[in-house]
């Protein structure tokens, strides 16, 4: 056998390894989890939305230029969701997807606001989610949950009427309150009343922070809304007492490599904060954050996290092991998965 016949051996053993991997993805969003075909037929039912309606022109759509740009892009793309079907769609889509890679649980962030201004009623976007989720079980297997989140800005009462709706109409499955959109516009303290309603309801607090600011959003989302998760968290590198606050206290960051490439939030594959958080022992979880947009799905970032960081098969494992720590799963479920991963990284 030659070298070059070695390395191809070795590579494909470990597309194997990730494909049989058994993996939960604690940061998708809906709306960006949709597949380019989903799109399309979306915009081709609504021409005038300004989301293209030709395949190339989608994918030239999807090449953002900064984080501003994707959040304009998304925004068109939401706007195109307009039914209660066209969300079930999309439910129903990503668990197919998602068990192609082996995600056994999801969390998946749904702006129900953004909806809700789209022309759903809540009682329609209600039935929507609750109805697809059991199809997502039953056709799929895959157990997916929800955490509704506050898209930025465009919520003028600074969140409160998403965790309004979060609270008293909770469909079956949701879990947590997020945090989404531009930070620069929005720092995490802003919204303290709406997470306030949120956690005194029962609702877990994993806003998104220090993606594309510095490390003080971190330590805002952590005092100012009780953060179990933060979305992102790639700052936190900058600040070496948050990571060991985040180290000693458990605290999961959520990272996105290649949704962090895409937005510009990260320059080069090179300098990615992952290695550094793993070194400093942050608790660190793989996900795609908005997969259709990016042209990824979950494999390809635990491949990419070998390819390019050379994380071998046990680390690979550790940051799946991570996922089912960090996720709000029934521990019957947790403890399945566990066996599960250790099952595949023993070779049983």
């Amino acid at each position: 056998m030659t070298s070059a016949d070695r390395v191809c051996r070795l590579a494909r053993a470990m597309r194997e390894f990730i494909a049989a991997l058994p993996k939960v993805e604690l940061h998708v969003h809906l709306v960006g989890s949709a597949s380019p075909d989903t799109v399309l037929t979306l915009a081709r039912r609504h021409p005038h939305r300004g989301v293209p309606t030709d395949e190339a022109d989608l994918r030239a759509f999807y090449e953002f230029t900064d984080f501003t740009h994707f959040i304009d892009v998304y925004a068109k793309v939401n706007d195109l969701v307009t039914t209660g079907d066209d969300v079930a769609a999309l439910v129903v889509g990503l668990a197919e997807e998602q068990a192609r890679r082996n995600v056994r649980y999801a969390e998946v962030t749904v702006s129900a606001t953004s909806h809700l201004r789209a022309g759903i009623a809540p009682d329609e976007l209600d039935e929507a989610l609750t109805s697809s989720r059991a199809e997502a079980w039953a056709k799929h297997g895959v157990e997916l949950a929800w955490v509704f989140d506050v898209p930025g800005t465009w919520d003028r009462d600074f969140g409160v009427t998403s965790a309004r709706y979060a609270v008293d109409h909770r469909p079956p499955g949701t879990v947590g309150f997020g945090l989404g959109g531009a930070e620069s516009d929005a720092p995490r303290r802003a919204f303290r009343e709406a997470f306030a309603i949120a956690r005194d309801a029962g609702l877990r607090s994993v806003p998104h922070a220090g993606e594309t600011t510095g490390p003080d959003q971190i330590w805002e989302a952590l005092r100012d809304l009780g953060a179990e998760r933060i979305g992102h968290g790639t700052a936190a590198v900058r600040d070496p007492e948050l990571l060991a606050h985040l180290r000693d206290n458990g605290i999961v960051l959520e990272v996105c490599p290649t949704s962090n490439l895409r937005t510009a939030a990260v320059g080069r594959i090179e300098d990615h904060p992952l290695p550094r958080l793993l070194e400093a022992g942050v608790p660190v979880t793989l996900a795609t954050d908005d997969p259709g947009m990016f042209h990824t799905d979950l494999n390809a970032e635990y491949l990419l996290c070998h390819e390019r960081f050379g994380l071998g098969r046990s680390e690979l494992a550790d940051l799946a092991r991570a996922g089912v720590h960090a996720g709000f799963a029934s521990p019957e479920l947790k403890a399945e998965l566990l066996a599960a991963i250790t099952a595949v990284e023993q070779g049983s």
